[in-house]
């Protein structure tokens, strides 16, 4: 044990409604922290709602690969069947008085240290104030997206996910929910600089030392656990003569610039030399959050526009996490698409980083993925801004990627990426528990 470590074990309740086996990104942070948590001083107790309460893919697998012995309470929810008929489908609404009463009884039973609310499930959040006051415990919020967003709100012609019905009753919601639960709050952790200026920007009582710009880690556990499950994936075989690029992760109106300037950059490609492509397939996996039956299409409708429909497969549900991992094992060249908005980051990278494959990654040029793609040297990297045009991104794609089909393999400096770990990421989070405790007014950025 290094001798960094606080040997004083103190316990930390974790609040994060998705969880294993439910297949959300939004609890990686914690699930990848837990291996390490303990070896930082740090003994978690996991609140969480019932699997089978959530909607959304399940991966049994992601069970399997959680420490043996864990403090887990699951709560119930109301069925979405019931509450989605008065407009209340969003889970923090119909998990939050169960919430409220496991955490309480948590609280008064267990000598819990601090709070720490991890999820994207924002309504949640309002439950941290609520106990400090009750209890007298500190706690941190985990700020993985925007929660409350003027996004949707620029002139862009771009409908928000979920209508404009869901998207005002849940704006409404954070407008008053966030700088209620921002208020008491110790420290808040966030994986981009940008959440961090926009919350500072919109309420001046906050400092700059009770945030830590904090990425989610990169787990090269799962990897290893890979090997040994022998988890097969069904969406593309693997076979000799044919090439896969696979993208994983949602699609949107807000990836739509970096998705189009990446066909536009094929249709080109293709036409300047056609028998270079006969044996590609171009898969984008996962593209929609939404159920089957409400889930749509974003990438494909591009495709058949910009002439390349033959090339493109788009599944719009996702995949079990580990089937996803066997995905970017299989791929021939793995793709990673940013948002437009400057502030995105994408947790996604780091799987994509480990399968060592040729890859190519199109941001945003604030975006913080592509401080860490130049620094770990770890593939092609194009960027745009809000001046950029098509022409200019697919070019850039041309000659960074295209030019030798995707078939460069990446190179990466393993030392400059060990700073990403999930170990690396856990030790800092437990410096920002630590301090949070000890009382230092710290950021660790």
């Amino acid at each position: 044990m290094s001798p960094e470590v606080n040997r004083a074990q103190r316990r930390v309740l974790i609040v994060s409604p998705h969880f294993p086996p439910v297949n959300a990104p939004d609890h990686q942070r914690v699930r990848m922290s837990l291996p390490y948590l303990e070896e930082f001083g740090w003994r978690p107790f996991l609140l969480t709602v019932d699997p089978e309460k959530v909607e959304g893919a399940k991966d049994s697998f992601m069970r399997e690969v959680l420490p043996a012995e864990l403090s887990l309470k699951s709560t119930n929810a109301f069925s979405p069947a019931l509450t989605r008929r008065v407009g209340l489908g969003d889970l923090g609404i119909r998990a939050y008085p169960h919430l409220k009463r496991a955490g309480e009884q948590i609280l008064k039973t267990e000598q819990i240290d601090l709070i720490y609310f991890s999820t994207t499930v924002f309504n949640v959040f309002a439950l941290a104030r609520g106990w400090q006051k009750q209890f007298g415990i500190p706690y941190v919020l985990d700020f993985q997206d925007p929660w409350l967003s003027d996004y949707y709100d620029q002139p862009n012609g771009k409908t928000p996910p979920g209508g404009w019905t869901r998207y005002r009753a849940s704006q409404f919601l954070a407008k008053r929910l966030e700088p209620f639960s921002l208020r008491k709050a110790s420290h808040v952790t966030s994986v981009s600089s940008g959440y961090v200026d926009v919350l500072r920007g919109r309420y001046p009582w906050l400092r700059g030392d009770q945030f830590t710009v904090l990425p989610f880690g990169a787990s090269e556990h799962d990897f290893e656990l890979l090997q040994r499950m022998k988890v097969q994936q069904a969406v593309f075989k693997p076979e000799a003569g044919k090439r896969h690029w696979v993208y994983l992760g949602r699609g949107g109106a807000d990836m739509s610039f970096a998705v189009r300037a990446f066909l536009h950059a094929l249709q080109v490609a293709r036409e300047r030399s056609p028998e270079s492509f006969t044996d590609l397939t171009v898969h984008f996996i996962g593209t929609d959050y939404a159920t089957s039956d409400r889930a749509r299409k974003t990438v494909e409708p591009l495709a058949v526009e910009l002439g390349v429909a033959d090339l493109v497969h788009e599944q719009t549900t996702r995949i079990p996490y580990f089937e996803a991992l066997q995905c970017l094992l299989d791929a021939d060249a793995i793709l990673v698409f940013g948002s437009d908005d400057s502030s995105y980051t994408a947790s996604k990278i780091y799987p994509c980083i480990l399968a060592n494959k040729p890859l190519l990654a199109i941001f945003y040029e604030q975006s913080s993925v592509v401080e860490v793609l130049r620094k770990t040297r770890c593939g092609s990297v194009v960027t745009f801004n809000a001046n950029s045009t098509i022409d200019e991104v697919s070019d850039q794609i041309s000659q960074n990627f295209l030019s030798d089909q995707g078939s460069v393999p990446t190179e990466v400096d393993w030392n400059e990426f060990e700073k990403y770990t999930a170990r690396e990421m856990t030790r800092r989070l437990c410096t920002v528990f630590d301090n949070c405790i000890d009382g230092k007014a710290v950021s660790t950025n």
